[in-house]
């Protein structure tokens, strides 16, 4: 896509910034919003001069969750019709895993349901003091399924199982004290806070971080031996970077 019509997506200063832009519906997630995402994080995985991508919503929420007319039809389709439909959104967070670069979800207001759970797929996750939590689809007979894959990975599994069957909405600070969040800053600094944050991911070694990445998300499942020998073959491949090279030579000269 060159052009979208409920996200804004541009580059600039080394990050890649992926908007929500429905604040009118509190950014709310229909079929179309989630393509228009995918294609967005497709595009910054093989843009050259994209070291961090930054998801974030417009107007005072992050995202509301799912639209209310998808959730109609939700209720009204067949089950083939509801996999595709699933399948859209699970594309996004494997694409969001295999990204080659961070990912951070900037979260002010509400990430709720279907929101919680694309925060919850970006890497890293910082927020607003004032910012909520929570994935309340038990409360209309629900399950946040595939948003399990990565709380089981990030969160004890009685914090995890805690919230997503008693669908509480959490403060930020609670989510911080769970792991679900890496960072809070105050509401009135969020924004400069944010983007210091996200400078100074920007600014590492991209060859670092995204082999950094790749072997903590292949681990998943490994065992023990076999998580040392995939580390011993990225520790390999880092030493032949032209940024642990340089990163060295500096070193050495300081020395």
């Amino acid at each position: 896509m060159s052009s979208y019509n409920k996200i804004r997506y541009h580059v600039e200063d080394g990050v890649a910034r992926i908007v929500l832009n429905r604040p009118e519906k509190k950014n709310a997630l229909d079929a179309e919003i989630v393509s228009e995402i995918r294609d967005a994080v497709r595009a910054s995985s093989i843009d050259a001069q994209a070291r961090v991508v930054l998801l974030s919503g417009a107007g005072a929420d992050f995202c509301s969750g799912a639209d209310l007319s998808g959730l109609q039809r939700t209720s009204e389709a067949g089950v083939l019709e509801n996999m595709a439909d699933a399948r859209n959104m699970a594309g996004l967070f494997v694409e969001m895993r295999r990204h080659p670069r961070p990912i951070v979800a900037a979260v002010r207001g509400r990430a709720l349901a279907g929101g919680c759970g694309l925060a919850t797929a970006a890497d890293l996750i910082v927020a607003s003091e004032s910012a909520r939590f929570g994935y309340p689809e038990v409360n209309i007979g629900f399950v946040p399924a595939m948003v399990m894959a990565i709380l089981r990975r990030s969160l004890s599994e009685k914090r995890a199982f805690e919230l997503i069957t008693m669908g509480e909405v959490i403060s930020a600070e609670t989510a911080l004290e769970a792991g679900l969040v890496n960072r809070v800053f105050a509401d009135d600094t969020f924004d400069i806070e944010m983007d210091s944050y996200v400078a100074k991911l920007a600014a590492k070694s991209p060859s670092a971080v995204g082999l950094s990445k790749q072997l903590l998300y292949h681990m998943d499942g490994m065992s023990f031996e076999a998580a040392i020998e995939a580390g011993v073959h990225v520790n390999a491949i880092a030493r032949a970077t032209e940024d642990c090279k340089r990163g060295v030579e500096r070193f050495l000269k300081k020395a």
